[in-house]
């Protein structure tokens, strides 16, 4: 089985690595490209690519529901209100 040899340099060089290594999902990525260099047909890599699909899915999931209450928050915050009201 072939490893990922990336230095770290060049990883973060490459802006996809870098957006991947946030997700979390960055060994699952690296699976599925040795899987396809080794196999040459990504169709016989199905398990890898499902699994970092459920893995991509779930830290999008994740950073919605942030978003969601991040907004939330905001529009609750009652100082945030007070000062948001125009009082003539």
């Amino acid at each position: 089985m072939a490893s990922h040899d990336r230095s770290r340099s060049e990883e973060q060089d490459d802006p996809l690595d870098r957006m991947i290594s946030r997700t979390g999902c960055a060994q699952l990525h690296y699976a599925l490209q040795e899987c396809m260099a080794e196999q040459q047909d990504w169709r016989l890599c199905q398990s890898h690519v499902q699994a970092f699909k459920d893995c991509m899915s779930s830290f999008q999931k994740s950073r919605q529901q942030l978003i969601k209450q991040s907004e939330s928050a905001r529009h609750s915050d009652p100082a945030e209100q007070v000062s948001s009201r125009v009082e003539t």
